[in-house]
């Protein structure tokens, strides 16, 4: 057995330090039968590891049902929230974005704030923008300061000004959808409309 054989998706790797347990099914077993443990020490680079260790997650992710529409390279983050998800501790927010597209963000149930709401909205979008720019010299950034100098969060027409404010004194619940939208003056006009008047 070489390192390329455990592409498999039916192993487990181990914290042991003398070698990697992994789990092969066996070409007659069907159905958890035949299935053979066998430990080796197989001689990993750090990349090859880091490799192995986002296949198996991979494959796990696809081959349970809770986790199946997570992305192929999921973080612990996304399987965690996934989970809280689907015991009740987290709830599901849709923010529409200018552009029509519709970003899907988990916040906690329970004492989750504006705030909160914020700062998943910027870690799912910097997760997003490092996995488009995989192979990319620079990575795209997002200056997150202009975009809430510059635009409200909106529930049902009702601007969510106060960041330490529960999304619940909102109305912000399960799969409740929020916008962005511009801030005004008294005089109806966007407080930045430009980097350059920003400046």
């Amino acid at each position: 057995m070489n390192a390329s054989d455990l592409s498999n998706p039916f192993f487990v790797l181990s914290t042991g330090s003398f070698g990697i347990y992994s789990l092969v099914m066996d070409s007659k077993g069907s159905e958890g039968e035949g299935v053979n443990v066998e430990e080796e020490d197989i001689p990993l680079s750090h990349e090859d590891l880091v490799e192995l260790t986002q296949k198996t997650l991979t494959a796990l992710t696809q081959a349970i049902p809770l986790l199946s529409d997570l992305p192929p390279a999921v973080t612990f983050e996304e399987v965690a929230a996934q989970v809280e998800l689907e015991q009740g501790q987290s709830i599901t927010v849709y923010v529409m974005r200018g552009d029509g597209e519709i970003m899907k963000v988990v916040v906690p149930s329970r004492g989750a704030t504006v705030r909160d709401l914020k700062a998943a909205i910027a870690r799912h979008m910097a997760l997003r923008l490092s996995r488009q720019s995989k192979g990319k010299q620079r990575p795209v950034k997002i200056s997150w300061r202009y975009i809430w100098r510059s635009h409200w969060l909106s529930a049902d027409g009702i601007n969510l000004r106060d960041d330490s404010a529960l999304l619940s004194e909102y109305g912000v619940s399960n799969r409740s959808k929020v916008s962005f939208v511009p801030r005004l003056n008294e005089r109806g006009r966007r407080l930045l409309s430009s980097r350059a008047e920003m400046a």
